[in-house]
């Protein structure tokens, strides 16, 4: 088990990112985070004497060089632009996010770190009627997946060449506080608190969801055992349908809601299996979940009121 005393982590204002961070404090390991100066999001960041920001946009990464006086061990890099809607598509904005993953790698080299942890996706993958394996075969079908699939084997070449371990893990879908207000948990949990009558296709998609903390402790897991050149598939490796996690929802936050399943299409793409097969992970790190679903949207809710 490698030591990790110091990290670093870009995109750390959504849920991942932010829980990643309490769960080192929790281990009393020190955070470097490297933020856009301004963004509203930084609030969600913890604060504490261990956390300490760094104004470093992504387009700022090349340039950058410790002035810290000190070394750090892993970099765990999650920021991404286009993430949502028409960007997703967007071949020009996604390749550059593999550039600047590549920066990242550069960072970790100049910042002393031994190893470089990147946030791939599921949709590198396309449209799989199985659970997701390390080396189930990649068919992306968007510039979002293509982009996170190319930097993810960019990267490992370059950390390569730079002497540094390489782990990339291809996450499913994360649920947790600070998570985005367009996912459908977020937005679900919002529209039932005002009223509205939230719409939904007719939720028989078998899905994957792992609460934020659980890929918090993932992610420290792999830092510290994770073998170099790997890849993991992050999920709670149980599918389930969507229907059942959105009345769950509903369950929690207004009993016995009125929920529009069935009044929205299908997408022309839509995904209708989505499971993580972590056996690998497992194996490697010792990581179990240990947050159901139900537990996961209390504690939304809990954060929501603090």
């Amino acid at each position: 088990m490698k030591e990790i005393k110091r990290i670093i982590i870009t995109g750390a204002t959504g849920s991942v990112g932010t829980a990643l961070i309490q769960e080192c404090i929790n281990h009393n390991i020190e955070v470097l985070v490297f933020v856009r100066d301004g963004s509203p999001r930084n609030t969600n960041i913890p604060k504490h004497p261990l956390v300490k920001l760094m104004d470093c946009p992504l387009d700022k990464l090349a340039g950058i060089e410790n002035t810290t006086g000190k070394e750090y061990d892993v970099f765990y890099h999650f920021a991404w632009e286009g993430t949502t809607g028409t960007a997703r598509n967007d071949m020009y904005l996604q390749n550059r996010n593999v550039q600047y993953a590549l920066d990242a790698v550069g960072v970790a080299k100049r910042f002393g770190c031994h190893t470089f942890v990147g946030a791939g996706s599921q949709a590198e993958y396309g449209r799989v009627e199985g659970a997701l394996q390390p080396d189930t075969p990649t068919f992306p079908e968007m510039g979002y997946g293509i982009g996170k699939l190319c930097a993810g084997q960019m990267s490992r070449e370059y950390a390569h060449q730079l002497g540094l371990e390489h782990i990339w893990v291809r996450i499913l879908s994360i649920y947790g506080p600070n998570d985005g207000l367009q996912s459908m948990v977020m937005s679900t949990i919002q529209k039932l608190q005002c009223g509205e009558v939230p719409q939904f296709t007719k939720g028989e998609q078998m899905w994957d969801y792992l609460y934020s903390g659980d890929a918090a402790r993932a992610f420290r897991m792999i830092g510290q055992q994770g073998k170099d050149g790997s890849i993991y598939v992050l999920g709670s490796g149980k599918a389930k349908p969507l229907k059942e996690y959105i009345e769950t929802i509903r369950d929690v936050v207004k009993p016995g809601a009125e929920l529009a399943l069935g009044s929205v299409p299908y997408g022309e793409k839509q995904v209708m299996y989505l499971c993580a097969d972590i056996g690998q992970l497992q194996n490697d790190t010792g990581f179990l979940p240990q947050v159901e679903f139900e537990k996961g949207i209390e504690n939304i809710i809990v954060q929501q009121k603090v």
